[in-house]
């Protein structure tokens, strides 16, 4: 907020702060409609490559997992394999590779990127639909989707500074990365439910503080007039929140789901 502040101050005239405050606009609706697109892409791949039927399509059935529910010969070949490892690491390499190359893409270029992210997530997400019941699974999306809207709102209408949390709650991630880590090894439960406890806290700041960078760096670029920079930037912000939104869903899930 104190970078659109002094917009208004430095000597940008009536008509050009009105400007950027409908480019401001327009730059935020299409941060959160690719986001959202990215969200449903993302659902969809999960629900479609989950590898489960139901006892009305036997046929594809491969394993048995309750009376009203098989594994697909396709969901064995992803989660019996060692297939499902290089599912679970894709949307990281993925992350990076946008990271990296975002500075010699195209915008269009990143948009597909992004939405193909979006879909190797699903693929790596569609294992939720083996541990947790559907409706559960609703239920946190619900809650997530509240928390998310409104900690997102916050960060974009509040006047506080909130930069200085970013290193507080990056040194969190890091450290938060480091316990998943950990745990792989030692399995436990007051471990796990500790790190998704902390992980929701960090990524709710981070929900902030990320709409609130979104908008800043915006407000900053703006004046230069390069579109071509500003539809990337969208993209990219697009991409904060939707990491954001997914963490702190999956953390969620671990705290409230219902397994099966």
């Amino acid at each position: 907020m104190a970078e659109f502040d002094t917009i208004r101050t430095a000597g940008v005239s009536g008509a050009r702060a009105v400007q950027i405050d409908e480019g401001l606009r327009a730059h935020m609706n299409k941060v959160y409609g690719t986001m959202s697109v990215g969200m449903l892409i993302t659902a969809l791949a999960a629900w479609a490559i989950s590898g489960l039927a139901t006892t009305s399509d036997p046929a594809l059935a491969a394993a048995q997992l309750r009376p009203d529910l098989y594994m697909t010969n396709f969901g064995m070949a992803i989660y019996a394999s060692p297939l499902k490892w290089v599912i679970m690491f894709a949307p990281l390499a993925f992350v990076f590779g946008m990271s990296a190359a975002i500075n010699r893409m195209s915008a269009a270029t990143a948009q597909l990127m992004f939405y193909a992210f979006a879909t190797v997530m699903g693929l790596s997400l569609s294992s939720i639909f083996l541990v947790y019941t559907t409706t559960s699974i609703a239920q946190v999306f619900l809650i997530t989707s509240i928390s998310f809207a409104g900690l997102s709102l916050y960060g974009y209408t509040t006047k506080k500074d909130l930069s200085g949390m970013g290193t507080f709650l990056m040194m969190g991630l890091i450290g938060l990365i480091v316990a998943m880590v950990v745990n792989l090894f030692l399995q436990s439960d007051a471990m796990t439910f500790a790190i998704s406890a902390i992980g929701v806290l960090i990524f709710a700041g981070l929900t902030a503080y990320d709409t609130q960078n979104i908008k800043n760096t915006y407000i900053q670029m703006a004046m230069t007039g390069d579109q071509e920079w500003l539809g990337k930037a969208a993209i990219m912000g697009a991409l904060s929140l939707y990491l954001d939104f997914i963490n702190m869903f999956l953390m969620l899930l671990q705290l409230f789901g219902n397994r099966e």
